[in-house]
């Protein structure tokens, strides 16, 4: 059997936090909505918090509790997911799609503070893979920042904790995310006046719109296991690089002063994906492109305006890395990290 890209990690804890949930026949948004809530407040020192059935709902309340007016422009990255540039035009906004630097996953400064001079009025940062940028520069530019930490929730920035810089945070708990509840995400208001605001905005929407009990039960205990998970990470994530560093192939760098709570393990490549993923095959491991669902894939008749983004789309691939690996199978697919054609 081939070892997948992606694992949720669901241990016995989960599954029985669940099944309390389905037992008791309380299933949708009650009191482990609320109980989550609570713990993320806790988790990321954070003033407020509410949690919504998807990203997009949350996205979408975060620019309402920042009064933003249909048919302003708002800036993402183009490696930011898909669902970002569709949800934007969806609810009227203006999407500004930016490149990335050359092999960073991050538009560089002066894209920015170019993109909130042309018009952009609020910028929808996506932490990608775990990264983080110079977010104290990015703030400089006076512009509004909604950070995406689905990806990169336990991340730190000069002692910052991702999600605790933007006016508003994404915590996304989709099957993919860094945390799942099997679908979902936490909006995340590091400021009590901000705080205030998403309240009354929550207590307002309808029930369709939060996140139910049955999801909320399983990313409580996910929450609860971060830090846990974040340490085996790291220890399998130390021992990929010493032995991608044998071979021809890199990794995506990472910045001074901070702390990666390893997403998954990114390797750019120095040669055609084909040959890779036929090379993982052989060994029973599954790999897949980092960047399927992004923007950039998703806006391929303009492809050839997002010259780095569109390099690493083709070239940037995902290897297995989580907790339910254990020491065996992490070591095989650090020893075909080594090995790579």
């Amino acid at each position: 059997m081939k070892i997948p890209v992606y694992s949720s990690t669901i241990r016995r804890s989960e599954m029985d936090a669940v099944l309390t949930c389905m037992v008791e026949e309380k299933i949708g948004p009650g009191e482990m909505n609320q109980k989550l809530i609570k713990q993320v407040c806790e988790t990321f020192q954070t003033a407020g918090a509410a949690a919504f059935r998807s990203p997009a709902i949350a996205l979408n309340y975060a620019l309402k509790a920042l009064n933003l007016e249909n048919g302003s422009s708002v800036i993402i990255s183009s490696l930011a997911p898909s669902w970002q540039y569709v949800e934007l035009n969806r609810q009227g906004y203006k999407p500004i799609v930016l490149d990335v630097e050359a092999d960073s996953v991050f538009p560089s400064f002066e894209s920015i503070e170019n993109a909130v001079q042309a018009g952009g009025r609020v910028l929808v940062l996506h932490e990608t893979l775990g990264f983080l940028p110079d977010i104290e520069k990015i703030l400089s530019l006076n512009i509004p920042v909604i950070e995406d930490i689905s990806q990169s929730a336990g991340a730190a920035y000069k002692e910052k904790y991702a999600g605790s810089m933007g006016v508003f945070s994404i915590l996304g708990l989709e099957e993919k995310d860094i945390l799942t509840g099997g679908g979902g995400a936490v909006l995340l208001a590091p400021e009590r006046r901000n705080a205030i605001v998403l309240k009354k905005l929550y207590d307002e929407s309808p029930l369709t719109d939060q996140l139910p009990d049955i999801n909320a039960s399983l990313a409580f205990v996910q929450l609860k296991q971060m830090a846990k998970n974040m340490e085996q990470r790291k220890e399998m994530h130390e021992s990929y690089i010493r032995s991608l560093m044998q071979g021809k192939h890199k990794t995506i760098a990472q910045k001074e002063d901070t702390v990666n709570p390893v997403y998954s393990f990114p390797v750019i490549l120095n040669s055609g994906v084909s040959d890779v993923q036929k090379y993982a095959a052989k060994k029973d491991i599954d790999i897949e492109l980092a960047f399927k669902n992004s923007t950039v894939e998703y806006l391929k008749e303009s492809q050839e305006s997002f010259i780095n983004a569109s390099s690493l789309l083709l070239r940037c691939v995902l290897f297995p890395l989580y907790p339910r690996l254990g020491a065996k199978k992490s070591s095989e697919i650090a020893r075909v990290l080594a090995t790579l054609p």
